[in-house]
């Protein structure tokens, strides 16, 4: 079997975010392995509205291209990490957004995340693994959390995210599950034709 491939979705696009930092040591961490492919998406490169189509696209094709765009992209990997911050308890609203505007692209594959804010982004986590359900993934268990001062001292102080020693364990064993359920998932879309 060919090696999955795993996109990194930037779940913000603010112009200050921090997501950069987080996704880029996840990307390093998951090359490094060598058993999956792993590309960076980010959102700023699929500026779509918020959702203003007819239904989901798995009723009626959407209009927006960009949104085709993003569909068509969405739709060349196996698995997902999704990299969250944490706003008011819940997912950035362009994340909700890029999820909205798909649907049997998510459909039948993992999702991991990392989160990061002050309880680790653990609350928006949540909520992102019951969006992902809905759409028909398969959220994996372990998460990697960087939390409280942690966060900030990365933040604000740039501390090395390989400073802190609970996230490389976290991040493998993560991303471990994700290759599983990837690799798993993929063979009963071939299997199924779905």
């Amino acid at each position: 079997m060919t090696q999955p491939r795993i996109a990194i979705i930037l779940g913000t696009t603010r112009a200050t975010r921090f997501a950069d930092v987080p996704a880029g040591w996840l990307l390093e961490q998951a090359a490094a392995r060598g058993d999956m492919a792993v590309e960076l998406l980010d959102l700023r490169d699929y500026p779509m509205p918020f959702f203003d189509e007819t239904a989901s696209n798995a009723w009626v094709p959407s209009q927006n291209e960009i949104a085709r765009a993003w569909q068509r992209k969405v739709a060349e990997f196996d698995g997902y990490v999704f990299v969250t911050a944490e706003y008011n308890r819940s997912i950035p609203a362009v994340l909700k957004n890029a999820l909205d505007y798909a649907y049997p692209e998510w459909n039948r594959k993992p999702a991991a995340f990392l989160g990061y804010g002050s309880v680790g982004g653990a609350r928006a986590v949540e909520q992102l693994r019951l969006i992902c359900v809905e759409l028909q993934m398969a959220p994996t268990r372990t998460g990697v959390h960087l939390q409280g001062a942690d966060f900030l001292a990365a933040w604000q102080e740039g501390r090395p995210l390989d400073d802190l020693p609970y996230l490389a364990p976290n991040a493998a064993t993560m991303l471990d599950e994700l290759h599983w359920w990837a690799s798993a998932l993929s063979r009963a879309r071939a299997e199924t034709g779905g």
